[in-house]
């Protein structure tokens, strides 16, 4: 390839990277801590908050008597199963008029239960909110609400990223034979840092590729499927997750007390897909005319899961089998390749090994924005030096690569601590107040904001290790709080001994950020006099 070809694409990967890099290490970090979302829901939800498990034959008069109650606006009620066949929560949410599916502070949560007497008792539930902001963090790239254009925003700066992916292999491509695996460790930090940058690119690259078109398709997915939907289906694909229409004659109103027992529905979604495990049962207008139950679950044989898995469709009333063609196994053709792809990007495969293998890659991502940020800013320092020429004197930094550095300081930093305190705060929160969502966005950008303005007044050098230290202190926060559930529970935490994972977690995440604050005071006594990462008195002192 002719060089200046090559000096085209190693632009091209630059300014993409640098436009996109602080949005994408939010959606990568945030998009870390989600593949373990259910943990860390677990870990945030106080223990009184659950219901007490029945067995699932023995729940037929609490589901009867919630279904006839709940508001007709609601689209499904969720009965959660456990593995032994119980049934530890029913609940549903309702939204407030005219909210986006999308916007979870718009919805309230409910549970059902029956009261000594058998009566029904319904208590709202309002869960942690916890998983449910870190999840929107990592969709919508860090801007604070979840909606459809702050997606489309999502879905260009993935664009970018996919083309920085692109123009970054066709850079490496003369010299990937040679530096493959070359990573030079010495006096030349950035050298070191390039090298480990280019490797841990080409080594995750897959990943990478997949995460980027699958986030464009998930931020323009109803424009997608709309126009495949028009185009080639004749409109056939918006009806195939409808409820079937209601047959002439049907009753206006149905008795939920009529409905089969949740085990035979669970029979029957078995009975047509052997292996079937059952995870949880979605009854749909079950008082109208066109009841349906989804019964969701998954195939631990199935090579491409859905990222809930798969769902027979069942009559609750008559048991007849109204569609089997999202269970696993047999799904068509098309329908397996875009539940492979959703599960390529959802870690929806493979079990706790593959979980922890998406965590670690998620964290490298970051990790790969934070450092192509930096390799940037030390490039036009060594372009600042050779314009000086031989006079010997040292240029001073150009603004715009002073507030790059300070950016991407304050905002990678600044997103770390922020998370780290509002997932310590996850346990302090409930029964505290009232609006635990609004907590938890509150202190995130309140950390996130603070860290950022920091960085900017400071300057990159002189903030980066004392956020670092701010990271380190909120990260330590998360393991404490469960030590002192742990100490002295009347302090009002709590702690879980099957949930310890979290909090070593944490721990270990603490302890590589105070290697990164140490490593990071080194640099601003000891590096180049001319590089934004000096203190501006090492500048004077060079005067």
């Amino acid at each position: 390839m002719r060089a200046e070809h090559v000096r085209i694409y190693k632009s091209v990967h630059t300014w993409t990277g640098i436009l996109s890099g602080l949005a994408l290490f939010i959606a990568f970090y945030a998009g870390a801590l989600t593949v373990f979302k259910e943990p860390l829901r677990q870990w945030s939800t106080p223990p009184a908050a659950g219901m007490q498990p029945v067995p699932m034959d023995e729940a037929q008069p609490l589901i009867a008597q919630a279904l006839a109650t709940v508001p007709p606006s609601v689209r499904a009620t969720v009965l959660s199963l456990r593995g032994d066949g119980a049934i530890p929560r029913l609940e549903w949410q309702v939204r407030a008029p005219g909210a986006d599916d999308h916007d979870e502070g718009a919805a309230r949560h409910y549970s059902a239960t029956l009261g000594a007497d058998g009566s029904l008792q319904v208590r709202e539930q309002p869960p942690s909110r916890l998983v449910e902001f870190i999840d929107v963090l990592h969709r919508v790239v860090g801007l604070p609400v979840d909606s459809d254009p702050n997606r489309w925003v999502m879905g260009a700066v993935s664009a970018l990223y996919f083309v920085a992916l692109v123009s970054g292999v066709v850079v490496l491509l003369p010299s990937l034979a040679k530096d493959f695996f070359a990573l030079r460790v010495g006096k030349n930090t950035k050298r070191m840092w390039l090298d480990a940058h280019n490797v841990v690119g080409i080594v995750s690259l897959p990943f990478h590729m997949v995460m980027a078109l699958s986030a464009v398709v998930f931020a323009y997915h109803d424009q997608i499927y709309a126009l495949q939907d028009g185009l080639l289906h004749q409109g056939r694909w918006s009806q195939s997750s409808a409820r079937p229409p209601a047959l002439p004659g049907a009753a206006s109103a149905r008795d939920p007390a009529d409905m089969l027992l949740p085990s035979q529905l669970v029979r029957i979604a078995r009975q047509a897909a052997p292996g079937f495990e059952p995870t949880a049962l979605h009854y749909a207008q079950v008082t109208g005319p066109r009841p349906l139950v989804r019964v969701w679950g998954k195939h631990p044989q199935d090579i491409a899961p859905r990222a809930m898995g798969g769902f027979a469709a069942i009559d609750p009333y008559s048991g007849k089998l109204l569609s089997a063609d999202y269970l696993p196994g047999a799904q068509s053709t098309p329908n397996l390749l875009i539940s492979s792809f959703f599960a390529l990007h959802m870690a929806s495969f493979g079990g706790t090994a593959v979980l922890w293998l998406y965590f670690l890659l998620g964290l490298a991502g970051a990790w790969l924005f934070y450092s192509g940020n930096l390799l940037w800013v030390e490039t036009r320092r060594k372009a600042q030096r050779k314009g000086v020429g031989t006079s010997g004197a040292l240029p001073e930094q150009r603004r715009d690569t002073a507030l790059m550095a300070a950016a991407t300081v304050g905002v990678c930093i600044g997103c770390v601590a922020g998370l780290s305190l509002t997932l310590a705060a996850a346990k302090w929160l409930p029964g505290r107040v009232q609006n635990m969502a609004a907590w938890h966005v509150g202190i995130y950008y309140a950390v996130f904001f603070a860290s950022v303005a920091w960085a900017f007044i400071r300057g990159a050098a002189r903030a980066a290790a004392p956020l670092l230290w701010l990271a380190v202190a909120c990260t330590l926060a998360i393991p404490a709080t469960s030590l002192l559930g742990w100490l002295a529970p009347g302090a009002g935490a709590w702690a879980d001994g099957a949930l310890l994972g979290v909090d070593l977690t944490a721990l270990a995440g603490a302890l590589a950020l105070a290697w990164m604050a140490r490593a990071t005071a080194r640099r601003v006594r000891s590096g180049p006099r001319d590089s934004v990462w000096s203190a501006p008195m090492r500048r004077k002192e060079s005067e």
